[in-house]
């Protein structure tokens, strides 16, 4: 098996290690030192030991993230709290041990990631598609929630996207038709550039040049609406269904 152990405290890491070539010497190891780094492989992994309390994105989190890979890798928390067991299960984790990790339940847990088919982690992943009320971004250094009721709208410049709220704005890296796909109950394009949260759609106003501009509520900014959706946009604003 791949294993990655995915802790900010080496001795916790090297700890881990010494106990999985123990229990699988033909297995192979990688050591993570936190949750970002791990979702930035490509390759894939078969078991995750994972830590809880970790600094930028705790396990928790990755849990939720990893589920959603192709392949979905085995989870096994690895954690010194024990009052996170019940949220760690919620993300259909196949382990949860307390440090310090004792060997034989390392093993009982080790084995049973390596009894998940292909067939079950596929059941998973589909348990744990919940849509996201939020959205994380980097803010300085510090990882920040945005809630989607605060966004007013997203819009694409260059190789980023600008999340724009009634008081500030935050770059997210990413692609807009994704965006788009996963919240298209609550946001709609406008443009080939711009996703508008559809409660926010005040009025449609067009100008001296033939173009047409949503006025945003809470904003002063107005969002120029393409041809191609400019129909839809004004059913929305004429109260009709999308």
């Amino acid at each position: 098996m791949k294993i990655a152990i995915v802790d900010d405290e080496a001795l916790a890491r090297q700890r881990l290690q010494q106990l999985v070539k123990e229990i699988c010497p033909d297995s192979h190891t990688i050591e993570v030192v936190n949750g970002i780094e791990l979702l930035t492989f490509t390759m894939p992994i078969d078991v995750v030991l994972l830590d809880i309390e970790m600094p930028g994105m705790n396990g928790l989190e990755v849990a939720k993230a990893l589920i959603k890979k192709d392949p979905v890798p085995a989870i096994i928390f690895t954690t010194a709290y024990q009052e996170h067991a019940l949220s760690a299960f919620e993300t259909h984790a196949c382990g949860y041990l307390l440090k310090p990790i004792r060997k034989e339940k390392l093993q009982e847990a080790l084995l049973a990631a390596s009894r998940l088919n292909n067939l079950q982690i596929q059941s998973l992943q589909e348990q744990t598609q919940e849509k996201r009320t939020y959205i994380s971004v980097y803010h300085g250094n510090v990882l920040q929630r945005i809630a989607l009721s605060d966004i007013l709208f997203f819009q694409a410049e260059h190789k980023y996207i600008t999340i724009h709220t009634k008081t500030d704005r935050f770059l997210l890296e990413g692609a807009l038709k994704s965006l788009e796909q996963e919240f298209q109950d609550i946001f709609i394009r406008i443009h080939r550039n711009a996703l508008v949260r559809l409660d926010k759609l005040e009025a449609l106003e067009k100008h001296a040049d033939g173009r047409v501009y949503v006025k945003i509520l809470g904003s002063d900014i107005c969002l120029e609406v393409s041809r191609r959706h400019l129909a839809k946009v004004r059913k929305v604003i004429r109260g009709n269904i999308v």
